[in-house]
């Protein structure tokens, strides 16, 4: 794709290439950091109990959640490996934006569990 400041690269913008480029990224993440693997793969199971009860707007939110979580985890690995290939050695700053990035994801993690276990407790108490 051509770089629109630079003038590098090759022109024009392709749909099918960005796309492939995202799932390249989503399978990628979803091999190698386990951490977006097994979130990915609960909100699956939650989500699909969720439509199986056809709670749609349940549905979206559980989406919106699972979305945000997998985008703060995701960004929080891509800091990190970059850190880590910038600088090798140990290094106070560096650890404080892995802390940082970490954060992020904690904050994204709490709503995310928030908006799951709600969603499981309601599944739970509509089947007794």
């Amino acid at each position: 794709m051509r770089h629109k400041f630079l003038g590098t690269g090759e022109p024009g913008y392709h749909p099918v290439r960005k796309l492939r480029t995202i799932v390249s990224g989503l399978r990628y993440a979803v091999i190698y950091d386990f951490s977006v693997a097994w979130k990915l793969i609960f909100s699956l199971l939650v989500l699909l109990a969720a439509l199986f009860a056809r709670d749609w707007v349940d549905s979206l939110l559980i989406i919106v959640a699972t979305s945000l979580v997998l985008v703060a985890e995701i960004m929080n690995s891509a800091i990190e490996a970059l850190c880590d290939f910038v600088e090798t050695r140990h290094n106070e700053k560096i650890g404080i934006i892995k802390d940082i990035a970490a954060a992020g994801v904690g904050i994204a993690m709490v709503a995310w569990l928030l908006v799951l276990g709600f969603e499981v407790e309601e599944m739970l108490r509509g089947l007794t």
